[in-house]
């Protein structure tokens, strides 16, 4: 049962790593800016 359970933690931990890692690795400040009324005026034409 432990073994189970150690598995289960093991492999929520590997979850974690992977979101963490494509949502903020690389970027300076972690999340992106938000948009400015310049950038979503471009995407309206």
């Amino acid at each position: 049962m432990g073994l189970i359970l150690l598995e289960a933690l093991l492999a929520l931990l590997v979850l974690v790593l992977i979101v963490w890692w494509t949502m903020f690795s690389g970027r300076q400040k972690g999340e992106l800016p938000p948009p400015t009324d310049d950038d979503t005026d471009s995407h309206k034409k």
